[in-house]
């Protein structure tokens, strides 16, 4: 995983996005919140949802932004609002330095039928066609020639794991199978940024694990740049290299898996963090304090877990050490522990 936004410009650059849903001058709203007036607040006083408030933040090419919340929070509307379906009321969307907002209707369907795919939690699969074709729909609309086009959705279908399915029809195929066509038919026109709107939300929790497992596979080979809606913390602790979480349509944190769980920085986050084993999502590299051990080691960004039976197993500190082989330091069974009490603190 990339776990930083690179230091090269950001594939996805927003800027103080708002979104203001109903009648009136959206001004008037965004004015009241910027004192303090809460969402519902705003409601009362103006007939007026604020959807999405002030919103920040970047995501470098090949990372996966997950961003993660309760009904109502306004992540859908975020991403809806990174691909235009929504348009915002206020602020900058940049994709590779191209401003969205300023693209005309040509324009901006060529983002969205080459650069920027999405995906979204009800399949969206035509009925009536078979799955290669729904695979290849968006070549199709490209205008790219059949033989071509069916090649491409053979490739993407044998990627995503339905190599032999091509034929079938979508009332043939599991949920989570129809969800890999979804999938196939969004790395059919080789996009440079996929955004999923809660695509694994409506399957069973076996089959949205493997998805999860899928698309973990898929992120490791093509590297992607993902925004990915959640409002499943521990889908978002695995597929996240940075988590959002968001609240009243804005964010109230953000940072890597690991410094969520480690330092929530609200009552709201701390709420999702709580039944989360740290030892999970801890490197060993968090726990790492001086000192000197023998011969075993462990990588500085294995988790804890992977630790904790090798020190069960000998009560000896364990040397750490980063890509290269230097030394940073041990883990022990106090620092351990220490991090299993501050957990049940």
């Amino acid at each position: 995983m990339v776990r930083r936004m690179g230091t090269a410009q950001a594939a996805i650059d927003v800027r103080h996005v708002w979104k203001v849903f109903g009648h009136g001058d959206p001004d008037d709203a965004i004015a009241r919140a910027q004192v303090g007036a809460t969402r519902a607040e705003i409601i009362a006083q103006l007939d007026q949802t604020v959807g999405v408030r002030d919103v920040s933040f970047s995501v470098g090419t090949g990372e996966t932004f997950v961003v993660m919340g309760l009904s109502g929070s306004g992540k859908s509307t975020l991403i809806r609002c990174l691909s235009r379906l929504i348009e915002p009321t206020r602020g900058e969307i940049l994709l590779n330095g191209e401003d969205l907002l300023a693209m005309n209707e040509v324009q901006l369907r060529d983002v969205r039928r080459g650069k920027m795919a999405m995906v979204f939690q009800h399949f969206g699969l035509f009925p009536h066609r078979k799955v290669i074709d729904n695979a290849a729909y968006g070549l199709e609309v490209q205008g790219i020639d059949t033989e071509t086009r069916m090649a491409r959705a053979r490739e993407v279908l044998e990627i995503v794991g339905l190599d032999g399915w091509a034929d079938s029809y979508p009332q043939q195929l599991s949920g989570g199978m129809q969800q890999r066509v979804g999938l196939a038919r969004a790395l059919a026109v080789d996009p440079e940024i996929l955004l999923f709107d809660e695509p694994f939300s409506a399957l069973d929790p076996l089959i949205r694990k493997e998805m999860q497992d899928e698309l973990i596979r898929l992120q490791k080979t093509m590297q992607r740049t993902i925004v990915f809606i959640t409002h499943d913390f521990a889908e978002a602790l695995r597929l996240g290299d940075r988590i959002a979480i968001m609240k009243d349509g804005a964010f109230d944190q953000v940072g890597t898996p690991e410094e969520i769980v480690a330092a929530p920085a609200t009552d709201y986050v701390r709420e999702f963090t709580n039944d989360i084993p740290r030892a999970k999502v801890l490197r060993v590299a968090t726990l790492a304090r001086p000192g000197t051990a023998g011969s075993r080691t462990v990588r500085a960004e294995a988790k804890v877990e992977t630790v904790i039976p090798q020190l069960l197993e000998r009560d000896e500190p364990i040397g750490v050490v980063d890509e290269s082989g230097a030394y940073l330091g041990v883990i022990d069974r106090q620092a351990v522990a220490d991090m299993l009490q501050a957990e049940q603190r």
